[in-house]
């Protein structure tokens, strides 16, 4: 800091805090938080979500960067949950509700499989 900084804007700071890396448990924690902030979202559309352990899995190390922390999680479910299920809940097979299951393929990436609500009838 008091090599990039001028003494001036060192004085405008109250104090420094290093953090260390997140351990698995507060990762996966972090992980179950945007699970559940988008199983809120899902609900309001009548969708429930399963997420297995090993997506849990994928999800925690797919979104996790030594430098960055946890920052890239929400990236991350962005574009391997979100987007995929965008069009089923606009015009696919969830308009109407149904349920969502996230596993790991064996090919190592996220696997969604979807069961509408006029299916299950």
């Amino acid at each position: 800091i008091k090599k990039m900084f001028t003494p001036e804007f060192r004085n405008r700071l109250d104090s420094i805090v290093n953090f260390t890396s997140l351990d698995a448990h507060t990762l996966s924690n972090v992980v179950d938080k945007f699970l559940v902030a988008f199983e809120l979202q899902l609900n309001e559309k009548k969708v429930t979500l399963a997420v297995d352990k090993a997506a849990r899995h994928w999800l925690a190390e797919k979104g996790y960067d030594p430098k960055m922390g946890a920052r890239p999680m929400a990236r991350v479910i962005q574009e391997h949950l979100k987007k995929p299920l965008a069009n089923e809940l606009l015009f696919g097979d969830l308009t109407r509700g149904g349920h969502v299951k996230i596993t790991v393929s064996e090919d190592n990436e996220i696997a969604i499989e979807v069961v509408s609500e006029t299916a299950k009838a």
